[in-house]
């Protein structure tokens, strides 16, 4: 787990190991000063002349500028190198999560990926800091400085060693206490983005049923949760402080009350005495290891903090995306054909009931094929399958003629071009937007695109055209104005494979013909599939594939499907009647977006 996170590390290996290289000269300094100082003391003790000070003063001057200067240059490394990790880590994060199938981003939630891309990520790269540098300084530090208090003051010196089992018994005890707290903390941090995500995502619906009260509420429990299990965590942590200042104040009085007994015996003549210079090295010394053990127990106290958010970061880096591109890939889609043949699928290995059963279907490059359906049909589950964002259970589905398990999954993705229902646009003008499809797309191709998709329309008669700035979310266009923009950038695409998801459920029949219309006119042999709701959107499709339940219950031309389809005549009249009874009630078409409508 370790190892796979320091890979993170990459360009920053050198200021890693300078930042180490560079503190134990610090601490070789730190340690060299209290021991000048206490032969200076004796030195005046015992009467020297003024140019001993001068020397003595000169030589510590000198090594306190160098210790300077390497905790400086080692601070700088220190936050180069963490920093530096932090950003590496947050990229691989990334960077695998790209690589993610439908399914493991499922098993993840976005929520909780988020959370370990950014507190998780800071966690570590806070720990990586402190153990790069403080874990190197102060174990040398207490080493050292227990190697100087024993040449100054002998056996004095073992009273520093009986502390150090108890403040590492202390601190066992309190990392053993606090560790499953951080455990229920990171998942709750999770609980917490999830329902900020969703508020977000679903602030109109919020607001139209006037839910900000219970969405506050729902907030409101998930935050004190977690200021609940943070707060019992800090409280144990917080014992590490007064540990550490009753180990040292404890430590000093016996220096002190030992000390100055053997000062006095130094003073009567006796052997084994010490001199007052020796006493304020033992104390300086004293301070040091305590300091520096109270440094240690922080470090281990923030690896405590970051041991899950390691294990959280680590399980998502792990993770082989469940979809490989094969060894010896196609890499070219001969057209836009598409079989399938036997095909059943569950969306997890676990699952119960099948999302598709049995499913035998054959489309000829260039056809157009409608499919409809009631909601949970598995309808999108389908045509999921064929750019295979998601491998089949049983069976095989080929496109080209090769199964989709044989193509590089770019160069099978790049074939396929599917425009959603619930359509995304990014932040960025309408002309960037649009070169998702083709990065190289000219303005006139562009324009054209739009005509084509009944875009260029609107797009027009924006002040800035077609560099008009898209919200966040395209929250400043309609919902049908997104699905416009959204068919004009996948026909930039050029691909063999059409599928649009409901994509036209937000704009008038009307529109709907005339985008059709210029989809056959544009790219007549690309492969269409119309998933929709109106059949009218799919009574001009070669044929129509009803879904039931999982199964294709009937496939068809519309004619033979009004001759032998009672289902289909049904939900034909139904919607003829309703057309009809709307037509007379309405003087002109009125086009409804998913944010409120569009005139």
């Amino acid at each position: 787990m370790i190892k796979k996170l320091l890979g993170s590390v990459r360009e920053y290996k050198r200021a890693t190991i300078l930042t180490a290289v560079l503190v134990v000269f610090e601490v070789a300094i730190d340690c060299m000063l209290p021991f000048i100082i206490s032969n200076l003391v004796n030195r005046i003790q015992q009467g020297c002349d003024y140019s001993v000070i001068v020397r003595y003063g000169v030589l510590l001057a000198v090594l306190a500028v160098l210790s300077l200067l390497f905790g400086s240059v080692a601070g700088s490394t220190c936050a180069t190198a963490a920093c530096g990790f932090g950003k590496n880590l947050r990229k691989d994060l990334y960077y695998r999560v790209q690589d993610f199938s439908f399914e493991d981003i499922d098993r993840f939630s976005s929520s909780s990926l988020v959370t370990r891309m950014t507190t998780d990520v800071v966690n570590v790269q806070s720990a990586f800091m402190m153990i790069i540098r403080t874990a190197v300084r102060s174990p040398l530090m207490i080493l050292f400085s227990f190697i100087m208090a024993f040449v100054m003051g002998g056996a004095l010196a073992v009273v520093f060693v009986v502390v150090i089992p108890v403040l590492g018994f202390g601190l066992y005890l309190i990392i053993r206490k606090v560790m499953p707290l951080f455990n229920s903390v990171f998942r709750k941090y999770d609980a917490v983005n999830e329902s900020v995500e969703e508020n977000i995502r679903g602030m109109r619906v919020v607001k139209s049923y006037v839910r900000e009260d219970y969405e506050s509420d729902k907030f409101t429990r998930a935050a004190k949760g977690l200021q609940k299990d943070f707060t019992r965590a800090e409280i144990i942590l917080a014992l590490n402080n007064p540990l550490m200042q009753f180990c040292m104040y404890a430590i000093m009085l016996v220096v002190l009350f030992f000390g100055s007994y053997l000062i006095v015996k130094s003073r009567g003549g006796e052997n084994g005495g010490i001199g007052v210079g020796q006493l304020s090295g033992m104390l300086t010394y004293g301070t040091q290891i305590l300091f520096n053990l109270m440094m240690l127990s922080f470090v281990f106290v923030m690896l405590a903090i970051s041991a899950e958010s390691t294990s959280r970061i680590a399980e998502v880096l792990n993770t082989e995306s469940t979809l490989h591109s094969p060894a010896n890939a196609l890499t070219e889609v001969k057209d836009g054909s598409i079989d399938f043949d036997g095909v059943s699928f569950k969306y997890s290995a676990i699952a119960e009931k099948m999302a598709l059963r049995d499913i035998d279907l054959h489309i000829a490059s260039g056809e157009t094929i409608g499919i409809i359906g009631g909601t949970g049909s598995s309808k999108t589950t389908l045509i999921q399958l064929i750019s295979r964002l998601y491998d089949v259970t049983e069976g095989c589905v080929r496109v080209g003629g090769e199964d989709v398990r044989r193509y590089d999954l770019t160069t099978l993705r790049d074939s396929v071009a599917v425009v959603l229902q619930k359509n995304v646009l990014f932040s960025g003008t309408i002309a960037e937007n649009l070169r998702w499809g083709n990065p190289d797309a000219t303005d006139e191709e562009l324009k054209e695109a739009c005509r084509l998709a009944q875009a260029d329309e609107f797009v027009s008669q924006f002040p800035d055209g077609y560099q008009t700035y898209i919200e966040q979310g395209g929250t400043n266009v309609s919902g049908g104005q997104k699905q416009r923009l959204c068919i004009a950038r996948a026909l930039l695409k050029h691909p063999k494979i059409l599928i649009l998801d409901d994509s036209t459920s937000a704009v008038d029949t009307k529109t709907d013909a005339l985008i059709r219309r210029g989809l056959s006119q544009y790219i007549p042999e690309t492969t269409k599939l119309i998933i929709a709701q109106r059949l009218s959107s799919v009574q001009d499709a070669d044929r129509i594939v009803i879904m039931d339940n999982g199964t294709i219950a009937a496939v068809g031309t519309h004619e033979q499907l009004m001759a032998g389809n009672e289902l289909y005549r049904e939900i034909w009249h139904s919607q003829t009647r309703a057309s009809s009874a709307d037509e007379a009630e309405t003087p002109a078409p009125l086009e409804q977006s998913a944010e409120g409508g569009e005139q």
